[in-house]
């Protein structure tokens, strides 16, 4: 069946909220995030999304199944430590769009989804006004023995989408990875472009 792509905002959101939840939790446990969702945490942190009049959620879908997302919002609506990068680096938040999240399931990688996510998000700040676009990748030391062996670092896709790297604009979020038991400190640095 063909993966369908949609574009929700707002109250549509929220009957979504669920499955969108569960898989956050599945692709961000994976390398490099091996993010520990905490119970309640996605679907709250989701629904700030339905709350935003300025975000938008793009969803895949094969069938009935939601096999993959990707988030766009104002940097300004965005969270604490996004902005504080950008304004201690003399950036205004105001003029971008902060793509805060591309989540997709194993089996349906590699088949341009990925390509048409950043359209999607950047007709969405397009359509906003917004004349940037950037988002942030953790920053994992690549000899790191939890690193599948498998693993492809997708900086090049990025740039083929027309994406710097700026590695001098880079926050700090915590999180609990697999099998630990408090949060720890990642280094998340950003990538940016030009819509206009």
């Amino acid at each position: 069946m063909k993966v369908l792509i949609e574009t929700v905002t707002g109250a549509a959101l929220l009957p979504h909220v669920p499955a969108l939840a569960r898989l956050r939790a599945a692709v961000f446990a994976e390398w490099p995030y091996l993010y520990e969702a905490p119970e309640g945490e996605e679907a709250r942190y989701l629904r700030h999304y339905a709350e935003d009049q300025g975000a938008a959620v793009i969803l895949a879908r094969d069938g009935a199944e939601i096999v993959g997302a990707a988030t766009c919002q104002p940097m300004a609506a965005t969270h604490g430590p996004v902005r504080a990068c950008f304004e201690a680096a003399g950036r205004n938040p105001l003029e971008y769009a902060y793509f805060g999240e591309s989540v997709l399931l194993p089996a349906w990688r590699g088949q341009g989804l990925g390509v048409a996510f950043f359209a999607a998000r950047e007709a969405h700040a397009r359509s906003l006004g917004l004349p940037h676009a950037t988002f942030c990748a953790v920053v994992r030391n690549m000899n790191d023995p939890r690193r599948p062996a498998s693993y492809t670092p997708l900086d090049a896709f990025w740039r083929k989408r027309g994406y710097t790297h700026h590695p001098e604009l880079s926050c700090i979020f915590d999180w609990t990875e697999i099998g630990d038991s408090k949060p720890t400190p990642h280094s998340l640095s950003f990538w940016l472009k030009a819509l206009a």
